[in-house]
């Protein structure tokens, strides 16, 4: 039984969780609730958040806090401390898991159907084909999210996965190309204040600084007025590390400045920026927890960072520190940005 990033797990209940790391004990995996049915539910739902499958009603599950809340009150069983982190997480024993549901699979699933797919099924079918056209391999695609789990609603975006850093590049390249062949759109006005809204909460970016990282970024798209993301995940044998291999110790919120010496995963999550850092020599990298600051920066710019710093405590007895951005979903007052927008 092995899962990534982007697969979601059906717990013996009914409850969807993402998974949300490469890494996992032995005898549990780490993944954020993000669907509940809706009888388990006693708090007033945003009818935008009920989702039905097969009759069955189910609730999204959007807001961190609320997310807690919920699995200590109904579920505490998938609660879990990490020592390796000091972070409450939400984690699902391996004797709970009902089934794993794979991307890869459900794109498959999708391209290979005949007729007999709803709309946004056909969307997501239709940009699977485009970025096959412009030399991005099917097999190093997937689809995750609401679409993954048969959740969709009329509100629902296509989380579109891509495999492996160096396809998740090329189909980045191929989505700029398909922008300037008029075969796909790039995001209205309208889409960024959408994303721009979901996003930021706090205003640590305003308007006009968001849609200048985010267009840089080639990652998002609009296919028959339905937004895409281009998620990435790494292939398998890319995840090198096993869990327990560091630990990390808090010590506190800093701000830094430093220039980007490695980019090979800033779209992955965590977003992965190797630094110099101008500050502190100890600090190595920068890491983003949060959509929002995946791919924000590139090889040799120079940025300000705040986030939550941490020793990271290797095995190997390689210790070094990293500041963390996105120590909740909506990373109120951390940010990646570059120095010159300063």
């Amino acid at each position: 039984m092995k899962v990534r990033i982007r697969d979601f797990i059906e717990t013996v209940e009914g409850l969807y969780f993402a998974v949300n790391t490469y890494y996992h004990p032995e005898d549990r995996f780490f993944a954020f609730l993000r669907y509940v049915p809706y009888e388990f539910v006693d708090f007033e739902v945003d009818k935008n958040n009920l989702r039905e499958i097969n009759g069955k009603k189910y609730v999204k599950m959007a807001e961190t806090d609320k997310a807690y809340k919920f699995l200590k009150e109904k579920f505490d069983k998938y609660l879990f401390y990490d020592e390796t982190i000091n972070v409450l997480m939400h984690a699902i024993p391996k004797e709970d898991v009902k089934r794993i549901l794979s991307p890869k699979e459900r794109l498959k699933e999708i391209v290979n159907e005949d007729g007999n797919l709803n709309n946004l099924e056909e969307k997501c079918r239709k940009l699977a084909l485009t970025l096959e056209d412009y030399g991005v391999s099917i097999k190093s695609m997937g689809v995750s999210g609401s679409l993954l789990l048969k959740l969709n609603n009329k509100n629902s975006d296509i989380d579109f996965v891509i495999y492996g850093k160096e396809m998740h590049k090329k189909a980045r390249e191929a989505l700029k190309q398909a922008f300037e062949d008029n075969k796909l759109t790039p995001l209205s006005d309208n889409f960024w204040k959408i994303a721009y809204e979901k996003r930021i909460k706090d205003g640590t970016l305003s308007y006009e600084e968001f849609v200048f990282y985010e267009k840089r970024k080639f990652n998002r798209g609009v296919i028959d007025n339905t937004m895409f993301d281009l998620l990435f995940t790494r292939e398998w044998e890319e995840i090198n590390e096993k869990y327990g291999d560091r630990r990390y110790k808090n010590l506190g919120f800093k701000e830094i400045e430093g220039r980007v010496l490695n980019d090979d995963f800033a779209f992955d999550n965590p977003a992965v920026y190797k630094i110099e850092c101008y500050n502190d020599n100890d600090i190595k990298e920068v890491v983003s927890f949060t959509h929002t600051y995946a791919g924000q920066c590139f090889n040799g710019e120079e940025i300000i960072a705040r986030g939550k710093l941490e020793e990271v405590i290797c095995k190997n007895g390689e210790n070094y520190k990293r500041i963390v951005v996105g120590t909740t979903r909506e990373a109120f007052n951390e940010y990646i940005k570059l120095r010159k927008h300063k």
